[in-house]
């Protein structure tokens, strides 16, 4: 209803225009050399008003043909962007594929179409990583980096080659650089701290540690090769406080307190962590500065107190006491470290050990080593400080794994299997 008023109000406009004009008095002449045309002036404006609009209708004509040129380039245009788009999106399923030889072939398509964009570059970096070719990716790489409006993505790709070439110097550098682009980034500070982990800057590590690292392994790290030793000793402190019951750290601490003489205290740290885990290099290192047999047997019992029913407490007591000739003490610790529900190798090997030592060269005394020692080859594996990640077992506690490099698993117990590689 309101369009057929509107053409009606038009329809009167004109008509009231038309009227209008033809009412016009007066004429209008025009001589043009011998030409002379008289008309009247209705006519005369109705004549204006037709040349204008063929004018007007030559012009967008001839502006619509100049314009071909232009149409025929932008029809052009957008059909490179879509075939280009075409051939991005099948570089990524190439990529998610694992397919190298179809990646390579539809990124370099993509930057045929539509350019060197960052998202081409990228992706051809990323196909000619895919099929091994570092060379050709580190180049691609480094155009990405010399881009202001894409710096970060080419300084994460250097980054992660140097990185994986092991290149610590060249990673680091890398890893300024993305930080002046790209500052508190956190990809930036998780990678960062993965490097200070495999260059062993436990003290950066440390700093850098998000909520999910184990901030006790990296603090005992620290302390460790802190050569400041005040500043150590707070490194150290914060480790046990963060886990008593963590042995790295409370041997860590405890050495830095007996290096200040602060002897009460290192001993409390010792038992506490006892407490906590016993584990026997708790005790050795508390008992190794003791010579006596008999007072490492009393200062023995001073940590056992803590933690008397525990199977590692009666283990570590026969142990001192079998040193100190006390053959009876130790296999009653021997029997209740059994009873505690021990059956580990150690255990009987130091049973046999017992054995000799009480009985000799007797025919019962070398049955009895022989039947410990068969126990022994029968037991359940010993103790011993692996990578809960990879299973790789360790010789001594590490802050990080040397084949996973996983930092704050290595722990004491009896672990798993490593499976073997491929």
């Amino acid at each position: 209803m309101r369009r057929v008023i509107w053409i009606v109000a038009i329809a009167a406009i004109v008509v009231a225009f038309a009227w209008w004009l033809a009412g016009l008095p007066g004429t209008v002449s025009v001589s043009l050399g011998a030409l002379e045309v008289e008309t009247s002036t209705a006519l005369a404006l109705l004549g204006v008003i037709v040349i204008v609009l063929v004018l007007v209708a030559l012009l967008r004509l001839l502006g619509w043909v100049l314009g071909i040129p232009l149409r025929i380039g932008g029809w052009r245009g957008r059909r490179r962007r879509v075939h280009g788009d075409e051939a991005v999106t099948r570089t990524l399923v190439a990529l998610a594929a694992s397919e190298p030889g179809g990646a390579r072939r539809e990124a370099a398509r993509a930057r045929k179409l539509l350019g060197d964009t960052p998202q081409t570059l990228l992706l051809a970096a990323e196909a000619a990583r895919l099929a091994e070719r570092e060379d050709e990716a580190t180049e691609l790489y480094r155009t990405l980096a010399a881009r202001g409006d894409a710096a970060l993505l080419g300084l994460r790709g250097l980054f992660r080659q140097a990185m994986t070439r092991e290149a610590w110097t060249d990673a680091a550098r890398i890893a300024e650089r993305a930080e002046e682009v790209h500052p508190a980034g956190a990809w930036l500070r998780d990678e960062r701290a993965q490097l200070a982990v495999r260059t062993g800057n436990w003290a950066e590590a440390l700093r850098l540690s998000g909520p999910g690292a184990s901030r006790a392994a990296l603090a005992t790290a620290a302390a460790q090769t802190e050569p400041d030793a005040a500043t150590a000793l707070k490194l150290a402190k914060q480790a046990w406080k963060q886990a008593p019951g963590f042995g790295p750290a409370a041997l860590a601490y405890s050495s830095r307190l007996r290096a200040a003489g602060r002897e009460v205290k290192a001993f409390d740290v010792i038992r506490e962590a006892w407490r906590a885990s016993p584990q026997p290099e708790l005790a050795d290192f508390w008992l190794g500065f003791v010579e006596d047999p008999l007072l490492r047997v009393r200062e023995a019992g001073r940590i056992a107190a803590v933690n008397p029913e525990a199977a590692e407490t009666h283990l570590m007591l026969a142990r001192v006491c079998l040193q100190a000739g006390l053959t009876g003490e130790a296999r009653h610790h021997l029997d209740a470290a059994r009873s505690a529900g021990m059956n580990q190798k150690r255990l009987w090997v130091l049973l046999a050990d017992l054995e000799a030592a009480e009985r000799g060269e007797t025919e019962a005394g070398r049955a009895a080593q022989r039947d410990a020692l068969r126990r022994a080859a029968t037991a359940e594996p010993d103790p011993r400080w692996h990578c809960e990640t990879c299973g790789t077992e360790q010789a001594h506690w590490l802050p990080a794994c040397p084949v996973c490099h996983t930092a704050g698993h290595i722990t004491w117990g009896a672990g798993r299997l490593a499976l073997p590689a491929g």
